[in-house]
């Protein structure tokens, strides 16, 4: 994977602001890869290795917590990020408007 990828990825994500979340695809049209959902969330499975940045704001479209990451919903409920259930944010109350 490219570098350079990788940090512009990571870049989009360090601008959510605390209290926000953004989905896969909204960081994917940030970077000018609007098809590239699938290789934003690869790059953010990673992201430990290329320092700390919140990836615990990033979402799917619908919403949904990254599966088996039980800390992404008590990161978000510090934060205040509203939630639909146990499983998704209220995309309607704290989507980043970028």
């Amino acid at each position: 994977m490219q570098e350079d990828l990788v940090y512009e990825i990571l870049s989009a994500v360090e601008e959510i602001p605390e209290g926000s979340v953004a989905t896969y695809g909204q960081i994917a049209r940030l970077i000018g890869r609007e098809k590239n959902a699938r290789l934003v969330g690869r790059v953010l499975s990673l992201a430990e290795y290329y320092g700390s940045y919140p990836c615990h704001r990033v979402v799917n479209h619908a919403g949904r917590l990254v599966p088996g990451w039980p800390e992404q919903r008590e990161l978000l409920r510090r934060e205040g990020v509203p939630m639909k259930d146990e499983t998704h944010v209220d995309l309607k109350r704290c989507r980043w408007e970028c």
